[in-house]
Protein backbone atom coordinates (compact mmCIF):
# COMPACT_ATOMS: atom_id res chain seq x y z
CA UNK A 1 0.00 0.00 0.00
CA UNK A 2 1.09 3.42 -0.85
CA UNK A 3 2.08 6.33 1.55
CA UNK A 4 -1.09 8.06 -0.03
CA UNK A 5 -3.45 5.00 0.32
CA UNK A 6 -2.49 4.80 3.26
CA UNK A 7 -3.21 8.44 4.53
CA UNK A 8 -6.85 7.84 3.04
CA UNK A 9 -7.10 4.67 4.71
CA UNK A 10 -6.53 6.26 8.22
CA UNK A 11 -8.51 8.86 7.36
CA UNK A 12 -12.20 6.55 6.09
CA UNK A 13 -15.40 5.80 8.59
CA UNK A 14 -13.85 8.21 11.42
CA UNK A 15 -16.52 10.66 12.97
CA UNK A 16 -16.44 14.14 11.99
CA UNK A 17 -12.93 15.89 12.71
CA UNK A 18 -12.62 17.97 15.90
CA UNK A 19 -10.78 21.08 15.44
CA UNK A 20 -7.93 19.19 17.34
CA UNK A 21 -8.25 16.20 14.93
CA UNK A 22 -7.84 18.83 11.92
CA UNK A 23 -4.62 19.92 13.28
CA UNK A 24 -2.99 16.39 13.92
CA UNK A 25 -4.43 15.33 10.57
CA UNK A 26 -2.32 18.71 8.79
CA UNK A 27 0.54 17.30 11.26
CA UNK A 28 0.47 13.90 9.25
CA UNK A 29 0.22 15.11 6.36
CA UNK A 30 2.91 17.53 5.95
CA UNK A 31 5.06 15.52 8.24
CA UNK A 32 5.02 12.35 5.29
CA UNK A 33 5.39 14.76 2.79
CA UNK A 34 8.39 16.00 4.58
CA UNK A 35 9.39 12.13 4.37
CA UNK A 36 8.80 11.55 0.83
CA UNK A 37 10.25 14.73 -0.24
CA UNK A 38 13.67 14.35 1.56
CA UNK A 39 13.82 10.83 0.79
CA UNK A 40 14.09 10.67 -2.64
CA UNK A 41 17.44 9.86 -4.33
CA UNK A 42 16.58 12.90 -6.22
CA UNK A 43 16.74 15.66 -3.53
CA UNK A 44 19.80 14.24 -1.56
CA UNK A 45 21.76 14.68 -5.13
CA UNK A 46 20.23 18.22 -5.56
CA UNK A 47 21.67 18.61 -1.69
CA UNK A 48 24.53 17.22 -2.71
CA UNK A 49 25.26 19.35 -5.56
CA UNK A 50 24.48 22.23 -3.32
CA UNK A 51 26.82 21.22 -0.68
CA UNK A 52 29.52 20.86 -3.30
CA UNK A 53 29.78 24.34 -4.64
CA UNK A 54 31.33 25.85 -1.61
CA UNK A 55 33.76 22.88 -1.63
CA UNK A 56 34.89 24.38 -5.48
CA UNK A 57 34.79 27.61 -4.86
CA UNK A 58 36.81 27.36 -1.24
CA UNK A 59 39.35 25.18 -3.00
CA UNK A 60 39.52 27.21 -6.20
CA UNK A 61 40.11 30.52 -4.26
CA UNK A 62 42.90 28.48 -2.12
CA UNK A 63 44.64 27.39 -4.59
CA UNK A 64 44.43 30.56 -6.15
CA UNK A 65 45.52 32.59 -2.92
CA UNK A 66 49.23 34.01 -3.80
CA UNK A 67 52.34 33.95 -1.76
CA UNK A 68 51.50 36.85 -0.38
CA UNK A 69 47.90 35.58 0.84
CA UNK A 70 45.96 37.53 -1.65
CA UNK A 71 43.62 35.80 -4.18
CA UNK A 72 44.75 36.45 -7.36
CA UNK A 73 41.98 37.20 -10.65
CA UNK A 74 41.96 40.13 -10.52
CA UNK A 75 38.97 40.74 -8.09
CA UNK A 76 36.52 38.71 -10.49
CA UNK A 77 33.43 37.12 -9.67
CA UNK A 78 31.38 37.71 -6.16
CA UNK A 79 31.56 40.89 -4.55
CA UNK A 80 33.03 38.90 -1.18
CA UNK A 81 35.53 36.65 -3.04
CA UNK A 82 38.86 38.95 -2.41
CA UNK A 83 37.93 38.43 1.44
CA UNK A 84 37.61 34.68 1.59
CA UNK A 85 41.32 34.50 2.55
CA UNK A 86 41.55 37.16 5.08
CA UNK A 87 38.28 35.65 6.52
CA UNK A 88 36.41 32.43 5.67
CA UNK A 89 33.17 33.39 6.74
CA UNK A 90 33.20 35.68 3.71
CA UNK A 91 33.13 32.26 2.06
CA UNK A 92 29.34 31.79 3.18
CA UNK A 93 28.36 34.89 1.72
CA UNK A 94 30.24 34.37 -1.66
CA UNK A 95 28.97 30.55 -1.86
CA UNK A 96 25.08 31.82 -1.41
CA UNK A 97 25.73 34.86 -4.27
CA UNK A 98 26.74 31.95 -6.66
CA UNK A 99 24.35 29.41 -5.66
CA UNK A 100 21.52 31.96 -6.05
CA UNK A 101 21.42 32.60 -9.61
CA UNK A 102 21.30 28.86 -11.06
CA UNK A 103 21.63 26.31 -8.30
CA UNK A 104 19.29 27.24 -5.66
CA UNK A 105 16.37 28.23 -8.26
CA UNK A 106 16.81 24.96 -10.41
CA UNK A 107 16.46 22.97 -7.02
CA UNK A 108 13.91 24.97 -6.39
CA UNK A 109 12.06 24.53 -9.12
CA UNK A 110 12.53 20.62 -9.51
CA UNK A 111 10.97 20.25 -6.37
CA UNK A 112 8.22 22.56 -6.90
CA UNK A 113 7.71 21.02 -10.68
CA UNK A 114 6.96 18.01 -9.16
CA UNK A 115 5.10 18.70 -6.39
CA UNK A 116 1.99 17.76 -8.39
CA UNK A 117 2.80 17.09 -11.83
CA UNK A 118 4.82 13.80 -10.00
CA UNK A 119 2.01 12.69 -7.73
CA UNK A 120 -0.71 12.76 -10.77
CA UNK A 121 2.29 10.66 -12.93
CA UNK A 122 2.44 7.73 -10.02
CA UNK A 123 -1.26 7.85 -9.83
CA UNK A 124 -1.30 8.96 -6.28
CA UNK A 125 -2.93 11.90 -6.54
CA UNK A 126 -6.53 11.11 -6.54
CA UNK A 127 -5.74 9.19 -3.40
CA UNK A 128 -4.22 12.14 -1.53
CA UNK A 129 -7.56 14.03 -2.83
CA UNK A 130 -10.04 11.94 -0.49
CA UNK A 131 -11.03 13.30 2.12
CA UNK A 132 -9.88 14.10 4.71
CA UNK A 133 -7.24 15.85 2.76
CA UNK A 134 -9.21 17.70 0.16
CA UNK A 135 -7.21 20.26 -2.70
CA UNK A 136 -6.29 23.53 -0.71
CA UNK A 137 -5.06 21.32 2.24
CA UNK A 138 -2.84 19.18 -0.07
CA UNK A 139 -2.04 22.36 -2.00
CA UNK A 140 -0.65 24.53 1.11
CA UNK A 141 0.79 21.54 2.02
CA UNK A 142 2.61 20.63 -1.21
CA UNK A 143 3.83 24.53 -0.58
CA UNK A 144 5.05 24.52 2.94
CA UNK A 145 7.20 21.43 1.86
CA UNK A 146 8.73 23.46 -1.08
CA UNK A 147 9.18 26.16 1.41
CA UNK A 148 11.25 23.98 4.08
CA UNK A 149 13.08 22.53 0.64
CA UNK A 150 14.07 26.04 0.25
CA UNK A 151 15.17 26.73 3.59
CA UNK A 152 17.30 23.15 3.74
CA UNK A 153 18.73 23.63 0.63
CA UNK A 154 20.09 27.57 1.81
CA UNK A 155 21.62 26.27 4.86
CA UNK A 156 22.96 23.44 3.14
CA UNK A 157 24.94 25.73 1.15
CA UNK A 158 25.50 28.33 4.33
CA UNK A 159 27.39 25.35 6.50
CA UNK A 160 29.08 23.62 4.15
CA UNK A 161 30.62 27.28 3.09
CA UNK A 162 30.90 27.70 6.56
CA UNK A 163 32.80 24.32 7.32
CA UNK A 164 35.14 24.41 4.33
CA UNK A 165 36.00 28.47 4.99
CA UNK A 166 36.95 26.72 8.84
CA UNK A 167 39.45 24.68 7.28
CA UNK A 168 40.64 26.64 4.61
CA UNK A 169 40.87 30.18 5.85
CA UNK A 170 41.63 31.68 9.15
CA UNK A 171 38.20 32.88 11.09
CA UNK A 172 37.93 36.19 12.93
CA UNK A 173 36.42 39.40 13.27
CA UNK A 174 35.22 40.57 10.16
CA UNK A 175 35.32 43.54 7.69
CA UNK A 176 31.78 44.69 6.31
CA UNK A 177 31.27 46.58 2.75
CA UNK A 178 31.52 49.98 4.37
CA UNK A 179 34.47 49.27 6.19
CA UNK A 180 33.31 49.12 9.78
CA UNK A 181 34.65 46.19 11.76
CA UNK A 182 31.80 43.41 13.78
CA UNK A 183 33.18 40.73 15.99
CA UNK A 184 32.83 37.06 14.64
CA UNK A 185 29.82 36.50 16.44
CA UNK A 186 27.77 38.97 14.80
CA UNK A 187 29.17 38.21 11.38
CA UNK A 188 28.17 34.72 12.25
CA UNK A 189 24.50 36.39 13.08
CA UNK A 190 24.48 38.24 9.66
CA UNK A 191 25.51 35.05 7.88
CA UNK A 192 22.57 33.28 9.36
CA UNK A 193 19.76 36.11 8.41
CA UNK A 194 21.18 36.28 4.83
CA UNK A 195 20.81 32.95 4.58
CA UNK A 196 17.17 33.44 5.55
CA UNK A 197 16.77 35.98 3.09
CA UNK A 198 18.20 34.21 0.23
CA UNK A 199 15.64 31.28 1.63
CA UNK A 200 13.17 34.04 1.09
CA UNK A 201 14.15 35.10 -2.19
CA UNK A 202 13.08 32.18 -3.67
CA UNK A 203 9.51 31.69 -2.15
CA UNK A 204 8.35 33.33 -5.90
CA UNK A 205 10.05 30.38 -7.59
CA UNK A 206 8.50 27.62 -5.22
CA UNK A 207 4.79 29.51 -6.57
CA UNK A 208 5.68 29.68 -10.04
CA UNK A 209 7.04 25.84 -9.93
CA UNK A 210 3.72 24.63 -8.18
CA UNK A 211 1.72 26.44 -10.53
CA UNK A 212 3.45 25.24 -13.78
CA UNK A 213 3.22 21.38 -11.62
CA UNK A 214 -1.04 22.29 -11.58
CA UNK A 215 -0.98 22.67 -15.14
CA UNK A 216 0.48 19.21 -16.39
CA UNK A 217 0.38 15.74 -15.32
CA UNK A 218 4.26 15.43 -16.32
CA UNK A 219 6.60 15.38 -13.95
CA UNK A 220 9.35 16.13 -16.05
CA UNK A 221 7.49 18.79 -18.09
CA UNK A 222 6.86 20.55 -15.16
CA UNK A 223 10.70 20.51 -14.37
CA UNK A 224 11.94 21.70 -17.52
CA UNK A 225 9.52 24.23 -18.26
CA UNK A 226 9.85 25.76 -14.63
CA UNK A 227 13.73 25.79 -15.41
CA UNK A 228 13.37 26.86 -18.53
CA UNK A 229 11.50 29.75 -17.26
CA UNK A 230 13.81 30.46 -14.72
CA UNK A 231 16.90 30.84 -16.95
CA UNK A 232 14.50 32.72 -19.25
CA UNK A 233 14.11 35.25 -16.77
CA UNK A 234 17.45 35.57 -15.70
CA UNK A 235 18.57 36.28 -19.74
CA UNK A 236 15.73 39.09 -19.63
CA UNK A 237 17.45 40.58 -17.02
CA UNK A 238 20.70 40.85 -18.19
CA UNK A 239 19.33 42.94 -21.58
CA UNK A 240 19.51 46.54 -20.90
CA UNK A 241 16.85 47.10 -22.93
CA UNK A 242 14.79 46.25 -20.81
CA UNK A 243 15.65 48.05 -17.98
CA UNK A 244 12.22 49.59 -17.21
CA UNK A 245 10.70 46.03 -16.44
CA UNK A 246 13.31 44.50 -15.24
CA UNK A 247 12.78 45.77 -11.21
CA UNK A 248 9.39 43.24 -11.78
CA UNK A 249 11.43 40.34 -12.68
CA UNK A 250 11.77 38.07 -9.76
CA UNK A 251 15.20 37.27 -9.66
CA UNK A 252 16.25 41.17 -9.87
CA UNK A 253 16.86 42.09 -6.42
CA UNK A 254 17.74 38.41 -5.54
CA UNK A 255 21.54 39.52 -4.75
CA UNK A 256 20.26 42.54 -2.67
CA UNK A 257 21.07 40.54 0.71
CA UNK A 258 24.78 41.99 0.04
CA UNK A 259 23.18 45.24 1.98
CA UNK A 260 23.51 42.93 5.18
CA UNK A 261 26.64 43.71 5.12
CA UNK A 262 26.79 47.03 5.20
CA UNK A 263 26.84 49.61 8.47
CA UNK A 264 24.37 50.57 8.95
CA UNK A 265 22.47 48.29 6.92
CA UNK A 266 20.67 49.27 3.54
CA UNK A 267 16.95 48.42 3.47
CA UNK A 268 15.45 49.59 0.59
CA UNK A 269 16.43 46.82 -1.70
CA UNK A 270 15.88 44.35 1.13
CA UNK A 271 12.28 45.60 1.35
CA UNK A 272 11.57 45.85 -2.48
CA UNK A 273 12.75 41.86 -2.75
CA UNK A 274 10.75 40.51 0.03
CA UNK A 275 7.76 42.65 -1.38
CA UNK A 276 8.19 41.48 -5.03
CA UNK A 277 8.75 37.71 -3.54
CA UNK A 278 5.29 38.29 -1.50
CA UNK A 279 3.52 39.59 -5.35
CA UNK A 280 4.42 36.47 -7.22
CA UNK A 281 3.86 34.16 -4.32
CA UNK A 282 0.52 35.55 -4.08
CA UNK A 283 -0.37 35.55 -7.93
CA UNK A 284 1.11 31.80 -8.94
CA UNK A 285 0.16 30.66 -5.44
CA UNK A 286 -3.50 32.05 -6.57
CA UNK A 287 -3.31 31.03 -10.04
CA UNK A 288 -2.48 27.33 -8.57
CA UNK A 289 -5.38 27.35 -6.76
CA UNK A 290 -7.21 28.36 -8.81
CA UNK A 291 -6.00 25.66 -11.64
CA UNK A 292 -5.63 22.94 -8.74
CA UNK A 293 -9.26 23.31 -7.94
CA UNK A 294 -10.70 23.13 -11.56
CA UNK A 295 -8.03 19.54 -12.26
CA UNK A 296 -9.96 16.66 -13.37
CA UNK A 297 -7.60 14.15 -12.08
CA UNK A 298 -9.14 11.33 -13.26
CA UNK A 299 -5.94 8.83 -12.41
Amino acid sequence: MSQAEEIVVQGRDQPPQTESRRTTFRATLFRNELHTTFRRWRTLALLAVLAAVPILVGIAVKIETGDDGSAGGGGGGPAFISQITNNGLFLVFTALAATLPFFLPMAIGVIAGDAIAGEANAGTLRYLLVAPAGRTRLLLTKYATVMAFCLVATLVVALSALAVGAVLFPLGDLTTISGTQITFAEGLGRALLIALVVAASLTGVAALGLFVSTLTNSGIAAMATTVGLLITVQILDQIPQLHALQPYFFSHYWLSFADLMREPVYWDDLVRNLGLQALYAAVFGSAAWARFMAKDVTV
